[in-house]
């Protein structure tokens, strides 16, 4: 026991402590996600540790110490995710709204063949904009008539590959386009939307590929910087949506938001974890929206599940630009600018890598 003890409360101390290198290595990145995992698991066991066998020497006492280092280091990265933390993305304090649109951001995976079941969750929740990541020609085919007649305007890019998507608006959408930042096979969608009193904000959609066994995250980092950078540059204000393949509390999150200024309503309120819906015990904050500071947040849930192995969630959002100083503007370092400009590079450089490897395939 004392030995199980031993063995569990180190490997768990190396799992905090890895993801602190900076590395797209896989293997390391992953270790962002569980954080919550392991300090719960590494609290359970340094207490049983004390309670059977206390702390009879100088050795043990470090030991406990080194771990009790660990449940902090975790503790840091989620404790902004908790309701006990001061919130970042104010709530409108307007009564009467004019200017809220709400968007729902739903990974469908490509595999689930339970069309209708979402289509009933679309038409149930009713939302003003409507973003799909992983829709193949079958999803697609199964929802065109119905979204189409509901949603006047859409890009549409489904594939067989897990990275189709498709964006369904009723607000007017503008410049609208299908961009390859990194990978030919994997796109992002870029456009203009136009609210109904006429105010006009730019919309990013993104999902890149996750850290995976023997896939390093290069790519998936220079893609949400590329965006970050983009999101900032842009004369309208942005917002930035999709599943990100990756946690609001990790370095390339936290690079992103203070690249592009945007806000994440996660902060000061809860984890809403979108993925895995399939196993409670193992959840995780995978589909986000990240937007400027002239918006305020009306209302963010997660909604029911429908067959993925994610679950949606929507955001209400109104445009409130006289009110912007008021809130939070995130602002990137000198030494922050300059870690995206090289985890751009080097994820750029593999994106090529990987275009070549393709080159004579078909990229559908």
């Amino acid at each position: 026991m004392k030995l199980t003890l031993l063995i569990a409360g180190s490997v768990l101390t190396l799992f905090s402590f890895l993801p602190l290198i900076s590395t797209p290595l896989w293997w390391i990145r992953v270790l962002d996600f569980p954080r919550v995992h392991v300090a719960l698991l590494l609290t359970i066991t340094t207490v049983a540790y004390v309670v059977c066998y206390g702390l009879g020497n100088t050795r043990e006492i470090i030991l406990i110490a080194l771990w009790g280092l660990a449940i902090l280091n975790e503790a840091r990265y989620i404790f902004p995710f908790t309701p006990i933390a001061p919130i970042e993305a104010l709530q409108t304090e307007q009564k009467q709204p004019r200017n809220s649109f709400n968007i729902m951001i739903a990974n469908v995976r490509m595999t689930n063949t339970k069309y209708q079941k979402f289509l009933e969750l679309v038409l149930e929740t009713d939302p003003d904009m409507v973003v799909i990541n992983e829709p193949n020609e079958a999803w697609h085919n199964h929802m065109r008539q119905e979204l189409e007649d509901k949603y006047k305007y859409s890009i549409k890019k489904p594939l067989e590959n897990t990275y189709g998507m498709m964006l369904y608006s009723k607000l007017k959408l503008h410049n609208s386009e299908i961009r390859y930042l990194v990978e030919d096979s994997i796109p992002s969608f870029y456009t203009v939307v136009e609210l109904a009193g006429g105010a006009k904000f730019d919309f990013f959609t993104v999902h890149p590929q996750p850290p995976r066994l023997l896939k390093n995250t290069e790519t998936r980092e220079a893609e949400l910087l590329i965006v970050a950078k983009q999101a900032k540059a842009t004369s309208y204000p942005s917002i930035v949506a999709g599943d990100l393949n990756d946690v609001a509390w990790s370095n390339t999150t936290r690079l992103f938001k203070n690249i592009s200024g945007m806000l994440d309503p996660r902060v000061g309120r809860g984890f809403y974890n979108t993925y895995n819906a399939f196993i409670p015990l193992f959840r995780y904050p995978l589909d986000h929206v990240f937007y400027d500071p002239t918006f305020r947040l009306l209302d963010i849930k997660r909604l029911k599940k429908f067959g993925s192995d994610h679950f949606p969630i929507m955001i209400t959002l109104n445009y409130e630009p006289q009110d912007e100083e008021k809130q939070e503007h995130p602002v990137a370092a000198p030494e922050e600018h300059e870690e995206a400009n090289e985890m751009i590079q080097e994820g750029l450089k593999k994106g090529e890598e990987l275009n070549g490897e393709r080159k004579g395939e078909e990229v559908k």
